[in-house]
């Protein structure tokens, strides 16, 4: 009896199958660790604002020589291409013309329905790349994750933020934000 064997894709014949029209552009999916994942579900109008209030809030701290990506590919080794919510890389837009960026000072994932997957896999796959800093906007819970100091498969430090906190990252000692920011404000 043969085994059954899973196919492994490689971010080159990931990139291969969008480039030749086999991947539809709207389709949502992401390469982790080898497997072609669709995205949980559809954005809510809610997750999409956090995402907004963090890309504009991390332009704010970060400033020139860091380029803030939203939902863009980070190409984390041969077998995985996840586009993050918001990743904050070093250097220009003119940078990364030719290739996605294989590293960023800081990841941040926005969960609603994907909490789950963004505590485990998410984090695993960010601490195994070295990202030195990984932040989860919980919008269930109304928190800020933050996992800091990668070590294999995981983060040695984890830390958890109410609103009226502040957090300082690692790649801006000097910049503080108040984590309420990143949340969307409620209406009702």
């Amino acid at each position: 009896m043969e085994a059954v064997q899973t196919y492994r894709w490689t971010r080159e014949a990931f990139e291969k199958l969008a480039e030749v029209g086999l991947i539809d552009p709207d389709a949502r999916l992401e390469l982790i660790d080898g497997e072609i994942l669709q995205k949980m579900s559809p954005q809510s109008a809610r997750h999409f604002t956090a995402v907004l209030k963090t890309e504009e809030a991390l332009r704010t701290i970060f400033g020139p020589g860091y380029v803030v990506r939203v939902q863009g590919p980070l190409a984390l080794g041969p077998y995985s291409e996840p586009e993050p919510d918001v990743a904050v890389v070093e250097g220009t837009i003119d940078d990364y013309v030719e290739a996605h960026p294989s590293t960023a000072v800081l990841v941040v994932e926005v969960a609603d329905a994907s909490l789950q997957f963004d505590r485990t896999r998410k984090a695993a796959l960010y601490a195994r790349a070295g990202i030195p800093e990984y932040w989860i906007v919980n919008l269930l819970d109304g928190v800020l994750e933050v996992h800091r100091r990668p070590e294999g498969d995981a983060y040695q430090q984890r830390m958890v933020l109410a609103p009226h906190e502040q957090i300082v990252p690692l790649a801006r000692p000097g910049a503080s934000l108040e984590v309420a920011r990143l949340f969307p404000e409620s209406r009702a």
